[in-house]
């Protein structure tokens, strides 16, 4: 499970008196991944019960911020850690979907997001890392290459809940757009990780 903080040396290091509370604590890798797709969960089912008060958007930043944290904090126990397993991947990739659908889809309830546009993304999202996924199974590596990874679109969709969140007026037309650009940059990403999962299988 890779994040743009995974790759940063310094946000690790912030991360790392926590993670040695865990450790102490005798909390697991897993345990970490279950925690942070229920908060996801919970946090999508809050925004969900709320179509009426845009202030609840604002969690989700929040949320993705934590989530992102969770999954670097996750990296770092299988990692330094020793506590790679085959549920750990199960559980990854699993939770990674449902945690983004849960997300995601109540964007749509809010009118200032296009219903049509925010399922489609979220389709996408799933296949995009179904893509990476399935690369495993002709004898490649998990894919995540693309313009539209987990923390790309953490960034673009955490950036318009937080500015609906806050009441800026921001015409629907330019979230239609900016929905339709990730919805383009998805398919790309799906094309680049199936294409480089043949590359690298050989096919």
């Amino acid at each position: 499970m890779v994040s743009l903080y995974d790759l940063t040396p310094k946000f690790q290091d912030l991360l790392r008196p926590t993670l040695t509370k865990l450790v102490t604590a005798g909390i697991t890798a897993n345990q970490v991944t279950i925690f942070a797709c229920f908060l996801c969960v919970f946090t999508g089912i809050s925004i969900a019960l709320h179509p009426n008060n845009i202030g609840f958007l604002l969690w989700l930043p929040v949320v993705l911020m934590a989530r992102m944290a969770l999954n670097t904090i996750e990296i770092m126990l299988v990692r330094e850690f020793k506590q790679q397993s085959k549920l750990g991947v199960l559980l990854n990739e699993l939770t990674d979907v449902i945690s983004e659908a849960a997300l995601y889809l109540p964007l749509a309830i809010y009118f200032q997001f296009s219903t049509t546009f925010v399922v489609l993304l979220v389709v996408l999202a799933v296949i995009s890392e179904m893509a990476g996924v399935v690369a495993v199974q002709i004898g490649a590596n998990r894919q995540y290459q693309g313009p539209m990874g987990k923390s790309d679109r953490a960034i673009w969709l955490g950036v318009l809940a937080l500015l609906v969140g806050l009441g800026v007026n921001i015409p629907k037309a330019l979230i239609d757009y900016t929905l339709i650009i990730i919805i383009m940059l998805l398919l790309i990403t799906i094309f680049k990780r199936a294409h480089g999962a043949l590359k690298e299988a050989g096919s």
